[in-house]
């Protein structure tokens, strides 16, 4: 693997049993993304991206096939070894948020640390400024039924980025938000992406959010069907800097 590559995944594939028989959901996928790089896996639904995107952050082991994520190679790893590659490495945006009902914003961004056994008024005062970064500043001490999907999206994001991870994965980022808001959203993900340096990796049904990274890959029945790029991820970002400029 090179020693700029992020993730590579070597013909990875995944069967679930059925009582039909066995089901597979991707089929000898393979592709290798270096660090900094943005990343769109699109395709119809049942086309395997959701599993891709488990498997690639270590959620789920494969069938068979590879995955190396930051240096490590997931299926050698029991699951506390795939939790602590995730810890260190990782932030993940999933369509449904997963926040905790019983923690307010803050706390809900403050999780990935105190995982760590990081804390303090410094760990806190990082997790204030991320919330005030996607707009909810005021919002600090609210629990997320008080939050919209929206903002509740935005504790996710900022849940995600709190952990400084190498790579962040996002489930169809916008799937659940409205037009405007899916449009801000975007702008937080590339731009907390463009700052932070942060690979990103993204699963979406909309066509426009994949052309924004620099590489889009076509799954369908759980084969890569395409593997485009579609500008350099040094000039994706350029461009996306000059849109959230103009």
């Amino acid at each position: 693997m090179s020693v700029e590559s992020i993730l590579k995944v070597e013909r990875l594939t995944k069967d679930y049993r059925t009582a039909a028989g066995p089901l597979t959901v991707l089929k000898e996928v393979s592709f290798d993304l270096v660090a900094g790089a943005s990343l769109a896996i699109v395709g119809p639904s049942g086309s395997g991206k959701t599993t891709l995107l488990g498997l690639c952050a270590g959620l789920d082991r494969a069938s068979g096939g590879t995955v190396t994520l930051a240096g490590s190679e997931l299926g050698a790893l029991d699951e506390d070894g795939r939790a602590r590659v995730r810890n260190a490495h990782v932030g993940f945006v999933f369509q449904n948020f997963q926040l905790i009902p019983t923690l307010t914003a803050l706390e809900n961004v403050l999780v990935p640390l105190e995982l760590r056994g990081e804390g303090g008024a410094a760990v806190e005062a990082e997790a204030t400024a991320l919330l005030g970064r996607v707009g909810l500043g005021a919002r600090c001490d609210h629990y997320p039924v008080q939050l919209s999907g929206g903002e509740q999206q935005r504790v996710a994001l900022a849940r995600a980025f709190m952990n400084r991870p190498k790579i962040l994965f996002c489930d169809e980022p916008t799937g659940n938000l409205d037009g405007d808001t899916a449009a801000a959203m975007v702008e937080l993900v590339f731009g907390l992406n463009r700052e932070k340096g942060t690979t990103l990796v993204l699963v979406t049904h909309d066509l426009d959010l994949a052309k924004k990274c620099g590489r889009i890959i076509r799954l369908r029945s759980g084969a890569v069907v395409s593997d485009e790029v579609v500008l350099p991820a040094n000039h994706a970002n350029e461009r996306e800097l000059g849109d959230s400029e103009s």
